[in-house]
Order: structure tokens, then sequence, then C-alpha cells
């Protein structure tokens, strides 16, 4: 068995990249519980339908590392798999930066790779407010790489595979809290 290695320090989100999506949702379940489920990648084929594998490579002290995800984007009865490797960091609550309660993804392969993500977890009077960003020049494909990430990856895929992991994993909290 390896020891965990220190935490990444992926930094705060770039700005100003070809590419931004937003998914947001308020789940009506504490944001303990639910930062929980979103921190717990390993279980999200279990949780998630669209999820097929997650597998740590590397664990770090803070309970991210490097983590190889295989995810299916559906259309209709078709499964279009994706695959990618992520540093993952993880704050379950606000440091002395001022970060938290936040989990940092940077893509480090696959076809998305340099994508930053991060989820943020606001309390609120009803439960708990998630906003999962996620930002990317695009692939290096010439001429059409950042169209490609604005038209077709963004919208259609990192936006498909985001909005269900949030809504998924917001029942699981709800359901689970009730």
């Amino acid at each position: 068995m390896t020891l965990p290695v220190p935490a990444y320090d992926l930094g705060p989100m770039p700005s100003g990249l070809r590419m931004t999506t937003v998914d947001e949702l308020e789940v009506h379940a504490p944001l303990d519980r639910i930062f929980r489920l979103a921190a717990g990648v390993k279980e999200w084929p279990r949780l998630l339908p669209h999820y097929y594998d997650v597998a740590f490579r590397e664990r770090t002290v803070d309970g991210g590392g490097l983590v190889e995800m295989i995810a299916f984007r559906p259309f209709g009865f078709l499964r279009w798999p994706v695959w990618w490797v992520s540093q993952m960091e993880i704050f379950p609550e606000r440091d002395l930066r001022g970060r938290g309660p936040v989990i940092r993804f940077r893509h480090v392969a696959g076809v998305t790779t340099g994508m930053e993500v991060e989820w943020r977890f606001r309390p609120t009077e009803t439960g708990t407010h998630v906003r999962i960003v996620h930002v990317w020049s695009g692939p290096t494909w010439r001429f059409i790489g950042g169209l490609a990430a604005r038209l077709v990856i963004g919208p259609i895929f990192i936006h498909g595979i985001a909005s269900r992991t949030v809504a998924g994993l917001a029942r699981e909290a709800e359901r689970t809290w009730a």
C-alpha cells in the first residue's frame, strides 16, 4: 500500500479561456452531505448510471489525487463513451486563502486535457447551492479546436455529463437526507 502524496495546488480558476460551461442546482440537503457525495468520486459509478468507472491512480492527503474517469454521454438509446484523467484537489472548509468548500479538477489526459473545473458549494435557506464551472481553451486541433470546444464539446458533452452528475448527486443527497 502506498502512502498519500501531498495535495495538489491547482490555484484559482483561470479566466479568459475560449469555453465556459456552468451547471448549477439547488440541492435540498445540507452542504456537508452533498459535498461528501461530490468529493466521493470513487462511488460515482454506483450512484450515477452515466458513470462507468472511476479509479484513483494516486491519492493525496486531502482525499483528492490523480483520478481516471470513464462516463457515457447518452444520445437517446446510444451511449457515447468519454475518458479523462484529472488532478483533484479538495477544500471541505474555507481556508486562510478564502477557498472552500470547493472541489477543483485539472484534466491532464484525454481530449479535454487542460480543462479546469471547479465545484462550489454555498449554504442556502433550503439546502445547498452547487455550481460547477468548466473552463478550457479547447483541444489542440489546428484551426478548429476552440470552435469544437465552444460548439460541441462544451455544450453537448461537458454540460450533458455535468448536469446529469449534479442532478444525480442531488437526488442521492436528498433521498438519504429525507
